[in-house]
């Protein structure tokens, strides 16, 4: 496919309630407030609370478009196996590089490619790339159109971290899950949120505030599929494909500990992990390499006008 035909239909993906037009954001309003009516009274997964969000205007856009090497005004790398040598905390198995073997942008797509091999003394090597320092803003809609892995140990993630994390370590920082993957389930995702209290590994049993979401008929390793956040102040909607999952705020019976999310600006993290404590160690099955495919970023300014409850 030529870059202009890719361009055209990124254009067609863009959901229809970003358009900004007079006619059609009225036409979306009406849309949202009967979604919105229909999700309070047929999903648990929402309640009367719920605030739903029209956004427009873009503040960070990588369409990957251009072969190469991922652009360094937009993205950095985390190199290695993590400050403590430990698999990052999670006990991961890879070694993260910033070779073309491991990431690259090919036909307008960034491409993490994780890969069964003997490489500074870890067995398997990928790529980590982080937004820290280059892009972090508070608030807004983040997505990502991705077609994930598949097999045993794969943990593809697309998430963020608050940006004083070096002066306020995690989880005290904040940790928002935007799509994490198991892959040997490859028809569902999750979200989740950690913060004082309710983390991964935590010793006193206090989990993250988590959400799954499953596919009918359909798996994320055979299409592209959109994940993303809408953030704004006391809460957290999580999406698949525009569909509202899941929303979070203070009150959530799952969120144990401080809120987290109303302290400053976050970065992005994209990556794709093999091993560690989410889906556990490749098996023989698991066929190397795998890939990570993702057609774009993009992320959207908050506007609290814009805010209909």
């Amino acid at each position: 496919m030529n870059q202009k035909n890719k361009l055209q239909m990124k254009k067609q993906l863009i959901p229809p309630r970003y358009m900004d037009t007079n006619k059609t954001t009225f036409l979306i309003a009406k849309c949202l407030l009967l979604t919105a009516v229909f999700l309070v009274n047929f999903s648990c997964a929402v309640d009367d609370t719920q605030t739903v969000v029209n956004f427009t205007e873009l503040t960070f856009q990588d369409e990957f478009d251009v072969d190469g090497p991922p652009d360094p005004s937009k993205w950095t790398f985390d190199i290695g196996r993590g400050p403590g040598n430990d698999g990052w905390g999670n006990q991961e198995l890879q070694y993260y590089t910033d070779r073309e073997e491991n990431v690259t942008i090919n036909n307008g797509y960034l491409i993490i490619t994780a890969r069964s091999e003997s490489f500074q003394g870890a067995s398997y090597t990928s790529a980590r790339l982080l937004t820290k320092g280059v892009f972090e803003q508070q608030y807004g809609r983040f997505e990502a159109r991705m077609r994930l892995p598949y097999g045993k140990g794969m943990w593809p993630a697309f998430w963020m971290l608050g940006a004083d994390i070096d002066t306020n370590p995690w989880p005290g920082c904040g940790e928002i899950d935007i799509m994490e993957n198991k892959g040997r389930t490859p028809t569902i995702v999750s979200g989740a949120l950690h913060g004082p209290g309710y983390w991964g590994g935590n010793p006193e049993g206090s989990n993250p505030a988590s959400k799954e979401y499953e596919l009918t008929n359909d798996r994320f390793d055979t299409g592209f599929h959109i994940f993303g956040i809408e953030w704004g102040p006391q809460y957290i909607n999580l999406y698949v494909d525009d569909v509202l999952y899941k929303q979070f705020n203070p009150e959530d019976e799952a969120v144990t500990g401080p809120w987290a999310f109303d302290q400053g600006p976050f970065f992005m993290l994209l990556n794709l992990a093999v091993g560690g404590n989410f889906d556990g160690p490749p098996n023989a099955e698991t066929v190397f390499p795998q890939t990570m495919l993702v057609d774009y970023v993009r992320v959207y300014e908050y506007n609290e006008y814009n805010v209909q409850n």
